[in-house]
């Protein structure tokens, strides 16, 4: 399991609702919040694994240490969200692209964990972003959809750079041939 990386379509893919908690499940979250500590993220959704499950896996604080800060959620959504905040935000499939992005400041969103178990969560600030930018991730979504104009203009370079990469990568035989970036 590795970290796609923009232009990759399963990126762009809209992820299916997941129908049972089985053995493969908690597996795929166990190796996505160990790839998320590994590159130092707050949180993974699973097209960033190219696996098209709702599933998603987050810590706030991005401390492997504090595992009672880990979060798994299967077929999460916002119920309610409200405020606007504008600030800086990356992502784990754009390794070192970081602009300002204005999301809800406060989401409440509902959730089953690995138990199967529904749990509803209400936050603000760096928590409610985080959901907001995994959960758009499950939609196809990418931060760069949100960034406003002078975002997309002072990121042109670097998704130029993400788009040539990833070229290079098919020519080299590192990604299946006949796959196509979905921009």
């Amino acid at each position: 399991m590795k970290i796609v990386k923009y232009p990759h379509p399963a990126l762009r893919a809209a992820a299916q609702p997941v129908m049972a908690i089985d053995k493969d499940v908690e597996l795929a979250a166990g190796r996505m919040l160990d790839l998320m500590y590994k590159h130092e993220g707050l949180g993974l959704a699973a097209p960033q694994v190219d696996l098209g499950i709702q599933l998603l896996v987050m810590n706030f604080e991005g401390d492997p240490a504090r595992k009672d800060a880990e979060y798994v959620a299967i077929n999460p959504v916002i119920v309610e969200s409200k405020g606007t905040v504008n600030d800086r935000e990356g992502c784990l499939s754009f390794p070192g692209l970081y602009q300002n992005v204005r999301r809800a400041r406060t989401v409440k969103v509902q959730a089953y964990n690995l138990k199967g178990q529904l749990y509803e969560m209400t936050c603000s600030d760096l928590p409610a972003r985080v959901w907001q930018h995994e959960i758009d991730h499950l939609a196809g979504v990418l931060f760069i959809d949100k960034m406003g104009p002078l975002g997309k203009l002072g990121s042109k370079k670097d998704l130029e750079k993400f788009i040539a990469d990833f070229e290079k990568d098919k020519k080299k035989g590192d990604l299946p041939p006949g796959l196509e970036p979905r921009l």
